[in-house]
């Protein structure tokens, strides 16, 4: 299993006229925070576009639990809790502190440039590895 946290600072552009997140802003944050969890593990998004892989969106889901606000420190915790074949799913919850504020999933398939699915580099596949 491989579980990385990543800190956000709510920003006020990221707030409503009621003064809450956003709630499309919470998907932004997952992102951020698998782009860090890759980049954690050693294997940047970067290179893998660089190589020819691309991680699209096939599935993505949010529940909501309770608000966050402008200026409230959050962790991103992103969970992979299977290896990988030619799709890949993050779980995440954000916290304040230790409440939790929303939980959620995605789901991504590896493809190449021309849209067909493909295997997860073999690299990358190896440093998930050692985290099963």
């Amino acid at each position: 299993m491989i579980q990385t946290k990543t800190a956000i600072r709510v920003r006020y552009a990221e707030t409503d006229k009621m003064g809450l997140v956003y709630h499309g802003n919470y998907l932004t944050w997952f992102e951020v925070a698998r782009v860090e969890m890759l980049d954690t593990i050693g294997y940047s998004y970067k290179q893998l576009e660089e190589e020819g892989f691309l991680l699209p969106v096939l599935e993505v889901n949010v529940r909501y639990r309770r608000p966050a606000f402008f200026d409230d420190k959050l962790i991103v915790r992103v969970t992979v809790k299977e290896k990988p074949i030619v799709k890949i799913q993050c779980d995440y919850e954000v916290l304040r502190h230790d409440e939790l504020l929303a939980t959620g999933w995605s789901r991504h398939g590896f493809i190449n440039p021309q849209g067909e699915p493909v295997r997860p580099p073999k690299p990358l596949m190896e440093l998930m590895g050692s985290h099963f």
